[in-house]
């Protein structure tokens, strides 16, 4: 026999030996003690849901308490606000020109003077022929 297949049998042969010697049963009062233990913390765990959820109730009722203040005090402040602006804008002075009125006048003076400008330059070299074409 070769010596290769031998050593691949005991290596495969070595983790079943290994795990059957780490593994003994456990005795009685250990899986017993062990029971208990776990039923104590499975009651622990309840008990600490149940505050959680008391507490995150708790929280969302005052949370949404100082939300429905914030907000009557917002609208409050709202309210003011816009009666303020309804008295400050009633107070104002109308303008005599409107804001367009004023861009159209500025165009409009704007061209007159270009024309204007032109004219004068142009008031040394004017010819009728350069009129017609």
């Amino acid at each position: 026999m070769r010596p290769g297949p031998l050593f691949l049998l005991l290596t495969l042969c070595l983790p079943a030996a290994v795990q059957a010697e780490e593994s003994p049963t456990p005795p009685l009062a250990e899986a017993t003690s062990a029971q208990t233990q776990i039923d104590e913390l499975e009651e622990r765990l309840a008990f600490s849901e149940a505050q959680r959820e008391a507490l995150s109730s708790e929280l969302q009722n005052s949370v949404g308490e100082r939300e429905t203040v914030q907000l009557q005090r917002l609208r409050q402040d709202n309210q003011r606000l816009k009666l303020q602006l309804k008295k400050t804008q009633a107070s104002a002075p109308q303008p005599l020109v409107s804001e367009q009125q004023t861009w159209f006048a500025i165009g409009a003076g704007a061209g007159l003077l270009g024309v204007i400008i032109g004219a004068l330059l142009r008031r040394g070299r004017r010819s009728r022929s350069e009129w017609l074409n």
